[in-house]
């Protein structure tokens, strides 16, 4: 494929701008795709197979032509970090509104947390994924499987805001705010959960904590953190599910 120039940026840009043109939107549109596709992959890592790459790439698609029509030039603000909020944001949202989270994998949670009480009343510990395995007829991955979308899942639920009876208000769910600074009470809330996950990540060992930290703040993928550490993607995949299951127990300790 050919290198879009730098000067055929800004001549789509100017058009689009000044008159809306579709074709410069498309050639727009084109151009950011592998944003759409990044960010794509990254959500998909946490989520369970049922869940259609296709579908979350439209969402992600709405959100790049969202990013197109609310840019603003002149504010100091890359393109390329605008629109991954409003990519990120409406894949989301489309989430939330879908229940990507099967009921038979719901249920299966429910078991696992069952029986995770009851062991623990039982033995006055933590119990391993493979106690839980054991106990259930299931393989270890497959309970680190269960409960990694769980926690996905609770993600979404408090990362979700309070939503506006009124259904006029429907279309708003496929949109993020654009306010610079967060309210005193959403810093606060935020405050608070940053403080926690710092507690819970400092009790992960060292690779998992490496994992976490490569993949939620530096923004690797998961073949990108094996490079960096030297491992297969499959085993980086097992430790991050692993790093997930201890977070979701420490938390539920937390919150009970």
């Amino acid at each position: 494929m050919t290198q879009v120039s730098s000067n055929e940026d800004q001549m789509y840009w100017q058009r689009w701008i000044e008159s809306r043109d579709s074709q410069a939107g498309d050639s727009l549109m084109r151009m950011y795709l592998p944003l759409v596709n990044y960010h794509v992959q990254r959500i998909a890592v946490g989520l369970p197979k049922s869940v259609s790459k296709d579908d979350l790439q439209s969402l992600g698609m709405m959100g790049l032509y969202d990013a197109l029509e609310k840019f603003d030039p002149t504010r100091d603000l890359k393109f390329d970090t605008y629109a991954s909020f409003r990519i990120r944001g409406a894949i989301i949202d489309g989430l939330r509104k879908e229940d990507w989270l099967p009921r038979s994998s719901r249920e299966k949670a429910k078991k696992i947390d069952g029986v995770i009480e009851r062991l623990e009343q039982k033995h006055m510990r933590t119990v391993t994924a493979k106690e839980i395995a054991d106990e259930l007829g299931l393989t270890e991955d497959e309970v680190q499987q269960s409960v990694t979308e769980g926690f996905f899942a609770n993600v979404l639920s408090i990362d979700e805001g309070p939503r506006d009876q009124d259904d006029s208000q429907e279309s708003a769910k496929f949109t993020i705010k654009d306010e610079r600074t967060p309210t005193p009470e959403e810093k606060l809330l935020k405050d608070e959960l940053v403080e926690q996950l710092a507690v819970v990540i400092e009790q992960l060992n060292d690779n998992e904590q490496i994992v976490v930290s490569l993949f939620y703040k530096e923004e690797l993928t998961l073949t990108e953190i094996g490079n960096v550490m030297g491992l297969s993607t499959s085993r980086i995949s097992q430790i991050h599910s692993k790093a997930l299951f201890k977070m979701k127990k420490i938390l539920d300790t937390i919150y009970q």
